[in-house]
C-alpha cells in the first residue's frame, strides 16, 4: 500500500494540473499598430489585484468568485497607453469565462517596440498555463536565474556569447556576483529569429544555478566591460574583457584584463591596470573599424571616443590607447587646471591622441561651466530633437548602419528626463567622431530605470532597417516604490524600424 502512494500522488497532481488549465480566461494585450502582443502591460482590477502580460502579451486569468462577472481592468505599461473613457480611466470591461478569450489594444507611445524579456523566471508563464506553445526551450526558468544585470554579448566561434553582472538566484537573495554566462545559436545557424526570442544555454553549477564565469581571487564582486575579440600572436581570435573588482558599489579595489580560456570556459586574469588609469576597455558593445589602414577597437561612453589597435598584445597597454580629445597630448583631465589643446588661432584641437583619455560627458560639462570651452566647440553635444534641451548622456553603443548609411548611437539619459536612467535615445552621424548633435527619444519609462542599453548589431535585419536594442529594467535607481514582478532586474528586448516616419532625423 505504501509503495503505490507516490504514483497515486503523482496521478492526483497531474489530474489537478490538467483541471487547473481549463478555468483560465485568456487576455492578450496587443499593439494597435503591429497587432503583436505586448509584454509587461499591467492589468489591474478595481480591488487592485494586479497581473502582468508575459512575453506573448498574455495573461492567464482565473479568480474564484469573479469568473462570469463583468470586471473593469485598468491598463497601463511603460511606453504604451489604452484609450481613456469619459471619466479618464484607461482600461476596459471584460467578462472572464473559463476557456474564453479577450483582446485589449494599446497605442504605442514609444517609437521602439517592446517584444520580449530575455532573462529571468516566467518569461512565457501565462502562455504555457493556457497550454499554448512558447518559442523558447525554457519558458519558465533557465539557469535558476531570477534576475540579471547589464548584458554583454559577442559572436565568437560560431555562437553568440552572453555575459551578465550580478545575478539573483531563486533560492536565496544573494546570488552570483562574479559574472554569469550563456551561449545561443546565431540566427540562420540554428538560432531563433531575433524577433521571436533568444534560446540561452547557461553555464551552471551542479545545483543548476548559473555559475561564476570570472572566478577571480579576492573578495567582492566582479564586473566586466569592453567585451571583444582580438588576434593573438598566431592570428587566432581571443575573447577578452576589462574587469573591475569591487567591495561595494563605487568602491573598486582592482581592475585589469581577463582572457577567455576555451578549455575551462571561464575568464582568467592576465594583467592589472592602476585604478586611476582611465585608458582601458569599457562599455557593453565595443566595435571594430578600420581607420587609415589600421583596424581599431572603439569603446563607447556613449560616444566612440577611445580606441586601441585590434591586437591582443596591446589591449592591456594603457599607453597604446588613443582618446579623441581636446586635451594636450599626454595630459589628463584636471578640473579647472585641465590643459586644452588650441592652435594658433585659438581653435580647440580635437584629434586621436595616444596615451590621452577622452573627456567623459561630465568632465566636458565641468569645463564648459568653468568657461574653459564652449559646448559648440565639441563634436559631442547632443540635444533632444523635440525639446532642444541638452541631454545628460548615460552609457550606450555605436554601430555602423547600412540602411541609414551612417553611424547609429543608442544611449540612455542619465538625469533630467521624465525618469531617472529610463529614457532612451537614438542619434546618427556620418563620421564616427561626429559631430553628434541631435537625438530622438525612442523608449520612455514611467518612474523606472532601463540602463546600459545596447544595440545588438549582429541581429540587424533588412539591411539594417530593423535593429534590436536591449537593456536592464530595474527599480534600483528609480523612484518606483514597487518592483515589477518577474520583469524587475532583467533584460528586455526592443525592436526598432529605422524607416518609421516618427524617427526621421534631418
Amino acid at each position: 500500500m505504501i509503495a503505490i502512494l507516490p504514483s497515486l500522488f503523482f496521478g492526483l497532481v497531474l489530474s489537478l494540473s490538467q483541471q487547473a488549465a481549463t478555468p483560465f480566461y485568456r487576455i492578450q494585450v496587443v499593439d494597435a499598430e503591429s497587432g503583436r502582443g505586448v509584454p509587461m502591460i499591467e492589468l489591474r482590477l478595481v480591488d487592485n489585484s494586479t497581473y502582468y502580460t508575459d512575453s506573448q502579451g498574455v495573461v492567464a486569468f482565473f479568480e474564484p468568485g469573479l469568473m462570469d462577472t463583468e470586471l473593469f481592468f485598468h491598463v497601463a505599461g511603460h511606453g504604451y497607453e489604452h484609450a481613456a473613457d469619459f471619466f479618464g480611466y484607461r482600461g476596459a470591461r471584460l467578462t472572464p469565462t473559463a476557456g474564453g478569450a479577450g483582446t485589449l489594444e494599446v497605442d504605442r507611445i514609444n517609437i521602439a517596440e517592446r517584444i520580449y524579456r530575455i532573462t529571468g523566471a516566467g518569461i512565457y508563464r501565462d502562455t504555457r498555463l493556457l497550454g499554448e506553445p512558447a518559442p523558447i526551450a525554457r519558458p519558465y526558468i533557465n539557469g535558476l536565474v531570477a534576475g540579471q544585470d547589464s548584458a554583454l554579448a559577442i559572436p565568437h566561434n560560431g555562437k553568440l556569447y552572453w555575459f551578465w553582472g550580478d545575478t539573483n538566484r531563486v533560492s536565496y537573495p544573494l546570488g552570483n556576483f562574479k559574472v554569469s554566462g550563456a551561449t545561443s545559436d546565431l540566427p540562420g545557424n540554428g538560432g531563433l529569429d531575433p524577433a521571436v526570442g533568444i534560446d540561452l544555454t547557461y553555464w551552471v553549477n551542479a545545483d543548476g544555478f548559473s555559475r561564476e564565469m570570472a572566478p577571480l581571487a579576492g573578495s567582492g564582486v566582479v564586473w566586466l566591460g569592453g567585451l571583444q575579440t582580438a588576434p593573438d600572436a598566431n592570428g587566432n581570435p581571443r575573447m577578452f574583457a576589462h574587469f573591475t573588482r569591487l567591495l561595494g558599489l563605487g568602491s573598486p579595489v582592482e581592475q585589469g584584463m581577463v582572457l577567455w580560456n576555451e578549455a575551462t570556459e571561464t575568464f582568467e586574469k592576465v594583467s592589472t591596470i592602476p585604478l586611476d588609469n582611465p585608458l582601458h576597455g569599457y562599455g557593453s558593445a565595443p566595435f571594430k573599424h578600420i581607420d587609415q589602414g589600421t583596424e581599431y577597437i572603439y569603446f563607447c561612453n556613449p560616444y566612440p571616443s577611445l580606441r586601441v589597435a585590434a591586437k591582443l598584445a596591446l589591449i592591456d597597454r594603457p599607453d597604446q590607447y588613443q582618446g579623441y580629445t581636446p586635451l594636450v597630448a599626454g595630459t589628463r583631465f584636471a578640473g579647472s587646471a585641465t590643459q586644452l589643446d588650441r592652435d594658433g588661432q585659438g581653435k580647440l584641437v580635437w584629434a586621436w591622441k595616444a596615451d590621452t583619455p577622452p573627456l567623459t560627458p561630465a568632465q566636458q560639462r565641468t569645463l564648459v561651466s568653468a568657461g574653459l570651452m564652449n559646448r559648440g566647440e565639441s563634436p559631442f553635444r547632443i540635444k533632444d530633437y523635440d525639446t532642444d534641451k541638452q541631454i545628460v548622456e548615460h552609457f550606450g553603443t555605436v554601430a555602423w548602419n547600412a540602411y541609414r548609411n551612417k553611424w547609429i548611437m543608442v544611449f540612455g539619459q542619465s538625469y533630467g528626463g521624465t525618469s531617472f536612467l529610463g529614457e532612451i535615445y537614438i542619434a546618427e552621424s556620418a563620421q564616427v567622431e561626429g559631430p553628434w548633435t541631435r537625438a530622438r527619444k525612442i523608449i520612455t519609462h514611467d518612474d523606472y530605470s532601463f540602463y546600459n542599453v545596447a544595440q545588438r548589431s549582429f541581429f540587424d535585419q533588412q539591411g539594417g532597417r530593423v535593429i534590436y536594442i536591449e537593456g536592464t529594467y530595474t527599480r534600483t535607481f528609480s523612484g518606483a516604490e514597487v518592483p515589477t514582478p518577474r520583469y524587475n532586474y532583467n533584460q528586455i528586448m526592443y525592436r526598432l524600424d529605422l524607416a518609421n516616419p516618427r524617427l526621421f532625423l534631418p
